[in-house]
């Protein structure tokens, strides 16, 4: 019997080091490293992982051309289903997906698929090879607007690229890349090095990126359509409207909205010393949530100097941010105060937030689904000191696109309509991501992309 290799660790930042610093806080393998991964793939008969993939990547195919050295084959083979492998390599839920399904897990650790895709990416980029010139891809003479610059748009686009469309993307926006320039830190996301690099590969299949277009305003769905000369559009334009509490004191100098938080310091480069977007974290902050954005708002505002803690309603079991980053921001320092909810914002004679008041909750008894819901403690109210309250506690789609296109159906959350495929209750328009689903995972709207990809394709060649 063979003998059983461990998961070959990924190198990381020193925690007392990353928490003052937005480098990157994973190093990514060496090539040694990735080939010793690589090699504990089993190459199963019925590949559990690539069915728990939402874009369906060959994943013990890639991973066997890592396992024999030939990187440039892995790149290849992952380029057939999916247009941003290095960003998916580092922001994926793979533990609830891929690795979350490969058999290595059920007794011991999982293959560590996600670290590898990011290595066939990183190798890839730093090692360029001369055939990556502009792609020669016949034109089909039909052109298809995309909607938003995000994972949903930008897969959509490279998909429809590549049989032949003229596509153009419209990004609100002065950068594109939506939720992985504005959302996702620079510690997991490098921006120049990573997004910008796989934007700019989309480009070279010939999709055309017009930046601070608001369709709604500059454009509208109509105008694409009867001025433009659009046959077909794919709105992927995210879910960036925030939410609130609607407890007292929530309009204080001092409260953000998580996106608008991360904007700033993402988008606008607000850390960086002399950068004309201002941002405050203060010496205390409190981030109000428990998923992936509430870990990336609190270990921003840590760097940022402040000593930050997360308030969330549910237990640690129930967080829903992945493992990974919450084991990240634990290392880092930043303390969780659990079954706990925010009930006021106390702020100063001036207005601005001095503490916040939170009430400490129990868990009732499970609901249909099985999910227990908090239920507060009469009397159990304290105050936390703090100068900051930030609330991540989910989005919703942006109404002006519904608002100024007649046809589009939504429900009740304010997303959009679609089927499966993706097509809208208007003709002609398709939509995907967290537009349809409300804030999801980049990989969903991925999937989301390329699906709204092959519905257009199917579409417009049937008229």
């Amino acid at each position: 019997m063979a003998q059983r290799i461990d998961r070959t660790p990924v190198r990381e930042q020193d925690p007392a080091v990353r928490a003052h610093n937005f480098e990157e806080v994973c190093y990514g393998f060496s090539v040694e490293e990735a080939r010793r991964e690589a090699s504990r793939c089993l190459h199963c008969k019925n590949p559990r992982c690539v069915t728990a993939c939402p874009v369906s990547i060959d994943i013990p195919g890639f991973i066997a051309e890592v396992n024999n050295g030939d990187f440039k084959a892995a790149a290849a083979v992952i380029a057939k289903d999916s247009s941003l492998p290095a960003v998916c390599g580092r922001v994926c839920p793979q533990e609830t997906q891929c690795e979350g399904s490969c058999v290595l897990g059920v007794k011991g650790e999982s293959v560590a698929i996600g670290k590898l895709e990011r290595f066939v990416a990183d190798y890839n980029r730093e090692n360029p090879s001369e055939e990556s010139a502009k792609a020669d891809i016949p034109s089909n003479g039909k052109k298809v607007a995309v909607v938003g610059s995000g994972p949903a748009g930008l897969a959509c686009a490279g998909d429809l690229a590549k049989k032949g469309y003229d596509v153009t993307i419209f990004e609100a926006l002065h950068r594109p890349g939506g939720v992985l320039e504005y959302g996702i830190p620079e510690f997991r996301l490098p921006k120049d090095k990573v997004v910008k690099y796989e934007i700019d590969q989309i480009r070279k299949l010939g999709v055309k990126i017009e930046t601070d277009v608001i369709i709604g305003r500059t454009l509208t769905i109509d105008s694409l359509f009867d001025k433009e000369g659009f046959q077909a559009v794919f709105i992927g334009s995210g879910a960036g409207l925030p939410r609130f509490m609607n407890i007292p004191g929530e309009n204080l100098n001092g409260v953000f909205s998580a996106n608008e938080f991360l904007t700033r310091n993402n988008l606008m480069k607000a850390f960086r010393t002399g950068a004309p977007t201002p941002i405050r974290a203060g010496a205390k902050a409190v981030v109000v949530g428990g998923g992936n954005v509430a870990m990336d708002a609190a270990r921003t505002a840590l760097r940022l100097g402040a000593d930050t803690t997360i308030v969330y309603r549910r237990t640690e079991v129930e967080l829903p941010a992945r493992r990974e980053e919450v084991h990240h921001a634990k290392e880092e320092g930043i303390k969780f105060e659990m079954l706990t909810n925010p009930v006021e914002i106390l702020g100063d004679e001036n207005g601005w937030v001095r503490g916040i008041r939170c009430i400490k909750m129990e868990l009732g008894e499970p609901d249909a689904s099985g999910r227990r819901s908090p239920i507060p403690i009469p009397g159990s109210e304290f105050d936390i000191e703090t100068e900051t309250v930030i609330m991540a506690l989910g989005t919703s789609p942006n109404p002006l696109i519904v608002r100024t296109t007649e046809g589009l159906e939504t429900n009740r959350r304010g997303c959009l309509v679609a089927t499966e495929e993706g097509a809208t209750t208007r003709e002609g328009v398709f939509a995907g991501g967290d537009a349809v689903s409300g804030a999801a995972t980049v990989i969903l709207a991925m999937g989301a992309g390329r699906k709204g990809a092959v519905a257009i394709d199917n579409y417009l060649s049937s008229k």
